[in-house]
């Protein structure tokens, strides 16, 4: 601050004053660079360009870690995006493979159930032709039955008319002969 003021003492001496030349007071253009050296001698002795580098330089370091963080966060990302495109693409055919499976197995379980209702209308049709065959015999017995019954009635009415009663005696004497000689 001593020097400057010094300088500033010499600047307003009257050897200075007293001339029109450039280095006058009065001259804006002389007083501009006065000013101009006056600042920069502040700013040297001060050393402001020194601190401003300084700055500088800890600013530069910082894009620097933030560009090398940057980085690490990128390559960090991509892994985790190539992890999720392999989960993706294990998961798309994990899936393939059930639908393929689901397939197969609707496919096998279609061809049971038709095994199945073949094998349930073989059933039916045997039942059915069981019950028919069953119904015919029936059918058959009862006719034969009736049949039995009118032709015994129809013998029991001729015989009746034929026959007397010491016919139908004899007739009995013989069944009843003949009876005990089966049942013995």
């Amino acid at each position: 601050m001593k020097r400057l003021s010094g300088l500033f003492i010499l600047m307003g001496s009257p050897a200075f004053a007293a001339g029109d030349g450039f280095f006058s007071l009065f001259n804006t253009d002389f007083v501009v660079v006065l000013a101009f050296l006056a600042l920069v001698g502040v700013l040297l002795y001060y050393k402001v360009p020194g601190v401003l580098m300084g700055m500088l330089d800890q600013r530069a370091e910082g894009i620097r870690n933030d560009l090398d963080e940057a980085r690490a966060l990128r390559e960090e990302a991509q892994t985790v995006l190539a992890s999720y495109e392999r989960k993706q693409r294990e998961v798309a055919e994990q899936s393939e493979r059930i639908v393929a499976q689901a397939r197969e197995e609707a496919q096998l379980a279609a061809e049971q159930a038709r095994a199945d209702l073949e094998a349930s209308i073989v059933r039916r049709i045997a039942a059915a032709t069981d019950q028919i065959a069953s119904a015919e015999a029936g059918a058959v017995r009862e006719v034969r039955d009736r049949a039995v019954s009118i032709a015994v009635d129809v013998a029991a009415q001729v015989i009746a008319s034929k026959t007397s009663a010491a016919d139908a005696n004899k007739l009995i004497d013989a069944a009843i002969a003949d009876v005990e000689t089966r049942l013995h």
